[in-house]
C-alpha cells in the first residue's frame, strides 16, 4: 500500500487546507467521523468551531465568507442538520458571499430507501437562480475528492459568488485513498468591452444628475480606493446599497447615504430624480430599490449602467443601458483611470447629496427614557475603527443603519456583517465568527425576538474564548411585524407580542456579563466596561415599545392607517 495512502476523511481536510482554510464551523455527526479525525490530527493548521445549532454554524460560515472573500466552511451531518443549516445557505446565496455546505450522508448501500435522516440534497437545495445553491454534488469516489474540493471552490468564489454544497456519503469517508490535494483556486477577475469605459465616459458627459449605487460582494480595500478615485474625479455622489454600507467612506465628502430599508426620504427622492444611475456591484434588489419602485423593473426611468462580477445577473431584472460584466477589482481600476473634464454640470446636485446625508443624522424627537440616537453616537465613539458591526434582522437593525458612520473598506477592514436576505439571528453568530476569526473587537446589535433566534452560540463564544459585545434592544414585541400590522391592520396586532425571559441573567448562565440598563445615561459606563474585559458582554437596553422606527412612533403609525379607513 502505498505510503502516502489515507482515509478519505483525512483526505478531504487536507484539501481544504490546500485551499487556505483555517477555520471550520458545524455541529458534529456520526455520519462524517472520519472528516472530524481528520480534524483532530490537523488540529494545529484547521480549528474546528463547535457550534450548538446547525444555523448558527451555517450564518458563521456566511460571515467567515464575507470578511475574506474566500468560501466560509460548515459542516453539518445528514437530514435535520443539513435543513437547519440551509438558512445560512439561503443567505449565502441572497448575499452573494462564498461559502461551502459539507454534509455527511447516508451509507451508499442504504441510499434511495428513506434511510435513517436521509434526504435528496439535490431536489432540497436545487442550484438556480430561485434555488439555494450555485451547485449541490454528491462525492461518490474517494479518489475524486480533491477534483469536487477545487471545484466548489471555484464556484463559490467566480461570477456572482455563493454557496457550494458537497454530500459526503459515510462509507466513501471511510476509504482509502492516494490521491493528492489540487493547487489552491483564486477567483478569475473578469474585465467586459474595452469600449465599455469610453460609452460610460460618452453617458456622464450627456448627464445633469448622475449617482453611484456601490455594493454586493467582491470588494477589498484596493477597489475600495479605486472607487474613491473615480468618484473623486468625477465629483459624483456615492450611495451604498442596502447592508453594504462600509463599501464607500462615509465620512467623504461625496457620500449620499445607504439605499435601503429606512431609506432617508430625500435620498430616495434622489435616486428617482437622477438622470444616470451607476450601479457598481450590487444586483438591486428589492430592498436597495424599494420594491422596485426607485428603480423600475424591468425598464428603468434611469439611464442605467450595470456593472457586476455574473454575466447571468445583467439584464435579467433590469434592461440596461449599458451592461459590463466585470468583477469588482477589475472594474474599479478600470472606472479610476476613466478621464473627466474639467467642467462638470452637477456640483450642486453632488454637494446637495452630501448635505441631505448629514441633515439624515440628525434625529427626530422620540418618547422614552432611552435615547437611541446617543447611544448609537456612543458607540461611534468608543468603538475602534476596524470594529466589526453585525446584526440580524428587524427594526432594531435601522438605528446602526441610519446613524452608524463607516470608514469600511477604504481603510483596509470589512466592517459591517449584515444579512441582506432579512434572515433574523445572524448577529450573534455572526459576530461570535469574526471574534474567533479576526481578533477583532465585534459590536452586535439584536432584538428581544432576534436574539432568540440564536442566542444559543453564545456557549459557542466562550468555549472558543471569543468576545463580542451585543446590545440587545427589549421592547417585548416582535416590532417590524408588529409595525407593518399597525400600518395594514391597526389595532389588530396578532402573534407579535413575545413574554421574554430576563436576557441579562440568561447571559450570564452562558458565561457572559449581563446587565440591563433603563436610562441612557447608564449606558456609556456599561459599554466602556465592555470594552476593557476580556470576556463577552450583554447589555439589555429596555426600549420603549412606542420607539418603531428611527422616524416615529407605533401610535402614529395606527392613527395614520386609521384615518385612511375613514377616507
Amino acid at each position: 500500500m502505498n505510503d502516502q495512502t489515507q482515509l478519505a476523511g483525512h483526505l478531504l481536510v487536507d484539501c481544504l487546507l490546500a485551499q487556505g482554510v483555517t477555520h471550520a464551523f458545524g455541529v458534529p455527526g456520526e455520519s462524517y467521523l472520519a472528516v472530524l479525525d481528520g480534524l483532530h490530527a490537523r488540529r494545529a493548521k484547521i480549528q474546528f468551531v463547535t457550534c450548538r445549532q446547525e444555523g448558527g454554524a451555517a450564518f458563521m460560515a456566511e460571515a467567515h465568507g464575507k470578511l475574506t472573500g474566500r468560501p466560509g466552511i460548515c459542516m453539518v451531518t445528514r437530514g435535520p442538520g443539513a435543513t437547519n443549516a440551509s438558512i445560512g445557505v439561503h443567505t449565502a446565496f441572497q448575499d452573494s458571499t462564498p461559502m461551502i455546505l459539507l454534509v455527511g450522508d447516508v451509507a451508499s448501500d442504504c441510499r434511495d430507501r428513506e434511510a435513517f435522516q436521509e434526504v435528496d440534497y439535490l431536489s432540497f437545495f436545487g442550484p438556480s437562480t430561485k434555488g439555494f445553491a450555485k451547485r449541490v454534488e454528491r462525492i461518490d469516489q474517494a479518489d475524486r475528492i480533491p477534483e469536487y474540493i477545487a471545484r466548489a471552490f471555484a464556484t463559490a468564489m467566480n461570477g456572482r459568488p455563493g454557496p457550494v454544497v458537497l454530500v459526503l456519503p459515510e462509507d466513501m469517508l471511510t476509504e482509502m485513498t492516494s490521491a493528492q490535494p489540487l493547487a489552491r483556486v483564486e477567483a478569475v477577475q473578469t474585465w467586459g468591452d474595452p469600449d465599455s469605459l469610453q460609452k460610460l465616459s460618452a453617458m456622464l458627459l450627456q448627464a445633469k444628475r448622475p449617482l453611484v449605487i456601490a455594493g454586493g460582494s467582491g470588494w477589498t480595500p484596493q477597489s475600495a480606493k479605486a472607487l474613491e478615485a473615480f468618484a473623486e474625479n468625477w465629483n459624483l455622489p456615492v450611495g451604498n446599497a442596502f447592508r453594504f454600507q462600509d463599501t464607500f467612506d462615509n465620512h467623504h465628502r461625496l457620500y449620499a447615504g445607504d439605499v435601503g430599508i429606512g431609506l432617508n426620504p430625500k435620498l430616495a427622492a434622489r435616486v428617482k430624480e437622477s438622470d444616470l444611475i451607476i450601479a457598481i456591484g450590487p444586483r438591486l434588489g428589492e430592498m436597495t430599490t424599494n420594491n422596485y419602485t426607485l428603480i423600475e423593473a424591468p425598464n428603468p426611468k434611469q439611464k442605467l449602467v450595470h456593472i457586476h462580477g455574473s454575466a447571468e445577473e445583467l439584464n435579467r431584472v433590469f434592461q440596461a443601458d449599458l451592461a459590463i460584466h466585470a468583477t469588482m477589482n477589475a472594474a474599479a481600476r478600470g472606472l479610476e483611470v476613466l478621464t473627466a473634464p474639467s467642467n462638470l454640470p452637477w456640483s450642486e446636485w453632488t454637494k446637495s447629496a452630501h448635505q441631505d446625508y448629514l441633515g439624515n443624522l440628525q434625529p427626530q424627537s422620540l418618547p422614552g427614557d432611552i435615547d437611541m440616537p446617543v447611544i448609537v453616537g456612543l458607540l461611534q465613539k468608543h468603538l475602534p475603527t476596524d470594529a466589526v458591526l453585525t446584526n440580524g434582522a428587524g427594526n432594531f437593525a435601522s438605528w446602526m443603519h441610519r446613524f452608524f458612520v463607516h470608514h469600511g473598506l477604504v481603510k483596509g477592514h470589512k466592517t459591517q456583517l449584515a444579512p441582506t436576505v432579512g434572515a433574523m439571528g445572524y448577529g450573534v453568530p455572526a459576530g461570535i465568527a469574526a471574534a474567533i476569526t479576526t481578533g477583532r473587537v465585534v459590536f452586535t446589535i439584536a432584538g428581544d425576538g432576534d436574539f432568540l433566534m440564536n442566542g444559543q452560540e453564545l456557549a459557542t463564544a466562550v468555549q472558543h474564548g471569543a468576545k463580542t459585545i451585543i446590545v440587545l434592544l427589549n421592547n417585548g414585541m416582535f416590532g417590524t411585524i408588529r409595525m407593518h400590522q399597525e400600518r395594514d391592520y391597526p389595532q389588530h396586532s396578532s402573534g407579535s407580542a413575545l413574554k421574554n425571559p430576563d436576557f441579562a441573567a440568561l447571559a450570564t448562565a452562558y458565561g457572559y456579563v449581563g446587565v440591563r440598563i433603563t436610562q441612557t445615561h447608564e449606558f456609556e459606563a456599561q459599554l466602556l466596561a465592555a470594552l476593557e474585559r476580556s470576556t463577552g458582554t450583554l447589555i439589555e437596553v429596555m426600549l420603549d415599545p412606542e420607539v418603531i422606527t428611527t422616524r416615529g412612533t407605533l401610535s402614529a403609525i395606527t392613527q395614520t392607517a386609521l384615518k385612511a379607513q375613514k377616507l
